[in-house]
């Protein structure tokens, strides 16, 4: 029984070291602040930020390209009826 005790208590010693040296290698790679992994996180977040207005903006763009498409249609009609017109004034 003791022995199951001591091999009990030596895994638990074991785990708990283990343990920290996770933490504080998991803490050296992001927890901090100044790490890359912090930097990488905000400049992530402002990419977010700046970039966050484009889908409502996207749809005014396409509506206005939709518009002007148009209207270009138009002017190639009255371009063509033009063109037809000259070419005739020549024969």
């Amino acid at each position: 029984m003791i022995c199951t005790i001591l091999a009990v208590l030596l895994l638990v010693i074991v785990l708990v070291t283990y343990l920290r040296a996770i933490i504080k290698l998991l803490n050296h790679i992001g927890g901090a602040g100044d790490s890359y992994l912090a930097k990488l996180r905000l400049g992530l977040r402002a990419i977010e930020t700046e970039t966050g207005h484009l889908p409502t903006e996207v749809i005014k763009l396409n509506q206005a390209l939709s518009d002007t498409a148009d209207g270009l249609v138009v002017v190639n009609k009255n371009l063509e009826g033009t063109i037809s017109a000259v070419t005739q004034q020549k024969v």
